[in-house]
């Protein structure tokens, strides 16, 4: 499976939600805080990411562009100013739209799954890449499911190449609608990463709650 390497690219996590929708995030007071809880733990605790247990547990995986998918909708919402954002080092199908030239970014990618495996065991996994990446600093967490789906949400700072980073990442194991009936749907990793300087996650705030808001999941 292609491993998502969250720190290289973006900090993933997934938001909590209620009812049929996405509840509204406090966003602006969650990445102003000041108050944060380091997760770094000694090696023999270190969390194993999400694409460590899928190995492990011989499930693989193949990234799938969102706007190809034929039994599953995901989309996120495109502020006034962001844009496409082209980088030959994503997964292939990587969604990234960034606002300007570095960041602020919110990446989206898809994996099909492929393999047996208990969708709650391997979200105890999902916020590990996050967890290990440098200097990490939790701010929000929840496992609540996003629209119907099982899902997992994580929310914090770290250090990325001399630079005080600040993340939104949410990952949803989603099943898509059976090609019959009495069958079960394929399913998918969708994962959601926004990403912004911490120094500037203010000035970003309304635009990346607007995607984090906006970020749908659904079976077709």
């Amino acid at each position: 499976m292609r491993r998502l390497r969250i720190a290289a690219a973006a900090l993933a996590t997934a938001l909590a939600v209620g009812g049929c929708g996405p509840s509204a995030p406090d966003y602006k007071s969650i990445w102003t805080t000041t108050t944060s809880t380091s997760t770094t733990a000694p090696d023999a605790e270190k969390p194993v990411s999400i694409s460590t247990w899928f190995e492990q547990n011989n499930v693989t995986g193949a990234p799938v562009a969102p706007d190809k998918l034929t039994d599953l909708t995901v989309t996120v919402p495109e502020p006034p100013g962001w844009k496409p954002y082209f980088n030959v080092n994503l997964s292939p199908g990587t969604r990234t739209i960034a606002k300007g030239d570095t960041y602020p970014t919110a990446m989206l990618l898809v994996f099909q799954l492929d393999g047996n495996f208990d969708v709650a065991q391997a979200l105890k996994h999902a916020n590990g890449d996050a967890e290990l990446s440098e200097n990490f600093k939790q701010l929000n967490a929840s496992d609540a499911n996003f629209r119907g789906f099982p899902s997992s949400m994580i929310e914090g700072s770290y250090d990325l190449n001399g630079q005080r980073m600040q993340s939104y990442n949410r990952i949803v194991i989603a099943e898509g609608t059976p090609a019959r009936a009495n069958l079960p749907g394929q399913r998918y990793l969708v994962q959601l990463t926004v990403t912004a300087f911490a120094d500037q996650a203010q000035a970003d705030g309304p635009d990346i709650q607007a995607i984090i808001k906006g970020f749908t999941v659904a079976k077709k």
